[in-house]
């Protein structure tokens, strides 16, 4: 495989690492950057949904003493149980909506300009859901979910499907307005991503199993390696920010850099 692939990889690794835990939607930057970087085949779609593996693995080990605390008062603990199925709960819309519309979604949404106009309306979701007091959060913790609020961060988290709205912005701003606070609904994103992500990467990789072949293998590996690197240094960045700042410095990134995207859009230097 030649250097120049390889290159591919390692940026759109590094801009999955970065992206995925924003709420500026990964999906979104990675469709930009493959049409920058001219990485648009069906090879990179799997490439692309592949590594965000890479990037949960980063999510896995900063939390991995909650995580293993969680598992092993599963048995004793209704508490760390009903963390658990709220996770199954909250990860169950987006699978079922996903196998439903999955193939109209990649054949009619997966362009630009879709992903330039889910920016910007998510970045004004954000800018009113950040005017609402932090004091009227319900939900502390991640722990103390309710069954019907996982089921609704779950439904909030299907306007992902939608690309450039973002996994993390739709789980965290929806868990936000259902009465989570911040640092609660940071959390809790991060825990359904686990499943979600794992999930939609195994699914990929099996569905077009036919369009891989060994030699492939440096390529995933280069961009496994520098999403889980790139997320490892992001996740942590995060949760330290959210303790004292509020996301609206995201919400205009999206809205500034989806403006800049369909004015490009439109001017013809990227794909309609």
């Amino acid at each position: 495989m030649d250097v120049v692939t390889l290159a591919k990889a390692a940026i759109m690794g590094i801009v999955e690492g970065l992206t995925e835990f924003l709420p500026i939607s990964s999906t979104g930057h990675l469709i930009l950057a493959g049409a920058l970087l001219d990485f648009t085949d069906a090879k990179a779609k799997v490439f692309e949904i592949a590594i965000q593996t890479g990037a949960i693995v980063a999510v896995i080990l900063v939390y991995w003493q909650k995580l293993r605390a969680t598992a092993v008062a599963v048995p004793s603990q209704p508490h760390a149980r009903r963390l658990v199925l709220n996770v199954l709960l909250a990860f169950t819309p987006a699978v079922l909506l996903g196998l439903l519309l999955g193939g109209f979604i990649h054949a009619h949404l997966f362009n630009p300009v879709v992903v330039a106009i889910a920016l910007i309306v998510g970045g004004f979701v954000i800018l009113w859901a950040e005017k609402r007091p932090q004091s009227l959060a319900r939900i502390q913790d991640a722990d103390h979910l309710g069954a019907v609020d996982a089921l609704k961060v779950g439904l909030a988290q299907c306007a992902a499907l939608v690309p450039g709205m973002s996994r993390s912005g739709a789980t965290i701003i929806g868990g936000m307005l259902f009465g989570l606070s911040r640092r609660a609904a940071t959390d809790f994103s991060f825990y359904l991503a686990i499943p979600t992500l794992i999930g939609a990467g195994a699914y990929s990789l099996w569905k077009e199993r036919q369009l891989l072949t060994i030699a492939d293998l440096p390529m995933f590996t280069i961009g496994l390696v520098f999403a889980f690197a790139s997320a490892w240094v992001c996740v942590r960045w995060l949760l330290r920010y959210i303790s004292s700042h509020s996301f609206v410095p995201f919400a205009w990134y999206r809205i500034v850099f989806g403006t800049v995207v369909l004015l490009a859009s439109w001017a013809g230097w990227l794909g309609a």
